[in-house]
């Protein structure tokens, strides 16, 4: 829990508690013992006060007064999809809620620290306007948002942390307790390997208390080996179960909207691909890294990560092969297909070692796959491919394609 996170290096949050259960959600709110209190929806994604659940309820941020509402509204949200405008039309489970303490609040504020590429380090992003989308207020008064690097050598210092604070309008006590929180968040960013902390919206409470009410983090994937505590939080009902299972396999999958998958070697690759089948008026629906040693086995297991996806009419394979083998791809190519009895086009392209070999494994498996040697080309085949089968599939007609 983020709000763990925050408080145990030394940064105010409003006391609340997690439950799983409906009946768990009632003891919470009866031990915060206070009367004002908050249930929120735990899921990764935005935009919850605005979403709605399956369940009929709207909203996944809401204000109760008692432990009996408190168990009635987790009743609504536990073990029900929420929708909002992050989650997409298949929506996020909610498995568990936050009841919270409601704090009084006289002014929100928006305070994110990120990594960012073009300053080659850390930037802080903060705005006076919080509370709100922050992307709407970049948007419509862009002068609002307050950017400040930091240098990673140096860090935060207590000068730069006033500074901001004065620039988004903090004023006595509230100033020197606002530095103070940026620094400690801050520090936690560097301690913690975080790539985002975003708080929205930090608050002055009524009592002039600067507390972070909301917030999202994220951490990079490389410092798993050392923040095994940070890591054990982590929710695979939250994810992509696609990415979930590519990972087992030690594959990278991104889940896109389009219709054609796209099986590659390297990011760079994987860029390239998808530029170029955009450039044919095609869109890729999801593209698959597979690295640079991949087994058969690990090939065969891509194969059912792309094709488990509904949308996708048609799949391109790209392989540059350097330290992977075209052969290996090959064969991975062969048992997928064979194993998935696979319905969609397959367009193949393989370059590189053993580029002969895994062309030859290709010709003699006798199964309907369409080599291609020249990249745009094979871009070019996998779109017009791609139409025809999204067509037969609206009518409800099973089209088998293969090579005149």
């Amino acid at each position: 829990m983020s709000a763990n996170l925050l408080s145990e290096a030394g940064i105010k949050v409003p006391q609340g508690i997690v439950a799983s259960s409906a009946e768990e959600a009632f003891q919470a709110a009866k031990k915060l013992g206070v009367s004002d209190l908050v249930i929120k929806a735990q899921v990764l994604a935005g935009g919850r006060g605005k979403g709605h659940f399956d369940s009929g309820l709207n909203g996944g941020v809401k204000t109760i007064y008692s432990p009996e509402e408190a168990r009635d509204l987790a009743s609504k949200m536990l073990g029900h999809k929420i929708f909002t405008k992050q989650t997409g039309a298949s929506g996020k489970d909610c498995n568990k809620v936050f009841i919270v303490e409601r704090k009084y609040v006289r002014r929100e504020y928006y305070f994110a620290i990120l990594m960012d590429r073009a300053m080659q380090g850390p930037v802080i992003v903060a705005s006076s306007q919080g509370g709100v989308d922050i992307e709407s207020v970049a948007a419509e008064n862009p002068e609002a948002i307050v950017k400040l690097p930091v240098d990673i050598k140096k860090g935060l210092s207590l000068e730069s942390a006033q500074g901001l604070a004065d620039k988004l309008g903090f004023v006595g006590n509230a100033r020197e307790e606002a530095a103070d929180t940026f620094i400690k968040l801050y520090k936690l960013f560097l301690a913690k390997d975080a790539t985002q902390i975003e708080i929205n919206p930090l608050v002055e409470t009524s009592d002039h208390q600067v507390m972070c009410m909301d917030a999202k983090f994220g951490f990079d994937d490389n410092a798993n080996f050392r923040q095994k505590d940070v890591f054990s939080l982590r929710d695979p009902t939250q994810e992509d179960p696609r990415e979930v299972q590519a990972e087992k396999w030690n594959l990278n999958y991104i889940g896109l909207d389009g219709q054609i998958g796209c099986l590659v070697n390297g990011a760079g690759l994987a860029m390239s691909t998808m530029d170029i089948i955009k450039l044919h008026g095609g869109a890729p629906a999801n593209f698959l890294d597979v690295g640079g040693s991949a087994t058969a086995k690990q090939i065969c297991e891509a194969f059912k990560i792309i094709s488990s996806d509904a949308g996708v009419s048609a799949a391109l394979v790209n392989i540059f092969g350097g330290i992977m083998r075209c052969d290996v791809v090959a064969q991975g190519i062969i048992d997928a297909v064979k194993e998935l009895d696979l319905k969609i086009p397959l367009v193949v392209r393989l370059q590189g070692t053993n580029v002969d070999e895994g062309k030859k494994l290709i010709n003699e498996s006798g199964i309907a796959i369409f080599p291609c040697d020249d990249l745009d080309k094979a871009a070019d085949l996998v779109v017009k491919l791609s139409d025809i089968t999204s067509l037969a599939q609206k009518v409800g007609v099973h089209a088998k394609l293969s090579l005149a």
